[in-house]
């Protein structure tokens, strides 16, 4: 063979050799990029009515360092009222409630997976009154001497729970439990409590004025306005206010929802969001 002849065969092969690189380079880079992509999934989660606001920016930060992960419409109800739905098959991926007991519930039930479960956030109960309201204080004394016509959560309302617990303790409730029972001594006169089916529609009887003082979440004086604190339920007259969050025993994102979980109580600008809204780590 030419030494010319020898030369081009030696460029040939190193050219050769040259391009599988170049497509083994790109194969591996482009298996590397696959194994990188997160699937897209949407998650669907159902919270108590207290989280409205806080959940919203939360969610939208959450989706800004997660492209691969969208919110459906997420379902605000009072915490029995979400047990329901998801005894009548609604499809959720998370649940946070308002209350231990009503996670106890949904637990027994099967509706979540325990293993996920924990202690999220807590609250506090407080007494409210109409912005422009001439009441400056309230205790639970002058409820059970029937100075004021007060607003509580029905049994579906964990805050209501919680504030008949603080009543039974003043003698204007029947069940220390503060669910079963019946209001007694000055709340028992026809008028004197309003129930409703969420703390949200209890915060709007106290800002309309329909009634002297209402029972809710110090969250939600910073959720709805128009109201103003007159007085905190002391915390030794009601359970812990705590709330538990899981992953539902029915998701096909067992792994996205509890990241979503755990990002909620460790994320420092999510935190900012929980405390900005009244709600506390636990």
């Amino acid at each position: 063979m030419k030494k010319g002849q020898k030369i081009f065969s030696v460029a040939l092969v190193l050219a050769l050799v040259g391009a599988f690189a170049l497509v083994g380079c790109s194969s591996n880079q482009q298996g590397s990029s696959q194994q990188q992509q997160k699937p897209t999934v949407q998650l669907q989660i159902f919270a108590a009515n207290s989280l409205t606001k806080a959940m919203a920016e939360v969610q939208e930060l959450y989706t800004k360092s997660h492209s691969n992960v969208t919110f459906a419409d997420t379902q605000y109800k009072s915490s029995g009222e979400l047990n329901e739905m998801l005894a009548a098959g609604s499809p959720a991926d998370i649940l946070i409630s308002a209350s231990k007991g009503k996670m106890d519930d949904a637990a027994t039930a099967g509706f979540i997976d325990p293993a996920t479960r924990f202690d999220m956030f807590k609250n506090d109960l407080v007494m409210v009154t109409a912005e422009g309201s001439a009441i400056t204080s309230c205790t639970l004394e002058d409820i059970a001497a029937g100075k004021y016509k007060v607003a509580v959560g029905d049994e579906s309302v964990p805050a209501g729970n919680y504030a008949d617990q603080s009543l039974y303790t003043v003698g204007c409730y029947s069940n220390p439990a503060g669910i079963g029972g019946e209001f007694t001594g000055a709340l028992a006169a026809p008028g004197m409590v309003v129930l409703d089916t969420s703390v949200g529609n209890v915060a709007k009887h106290a800002q309309s004025g329909d009634v002297d003082i209402a029972f809710v979440y110090t969250s939600d004086v910073y959720r709805f306005g128009g109201v103003k604190v007159v007085g905190t339920v002391p915390a030794g007259t009601h359970k812990a206010i705590v709330y538990p969050g899981a992953v539902t025993a029915q998701t096909k994102y067992a792994a996205e929802a509890n990241d979503f979980l755990k990002w909620c109580v460790s994320d420092q600008e999510a935190i900012k969001v929980w405390q900005k809204w009244g709600f506390e780590l636990v």
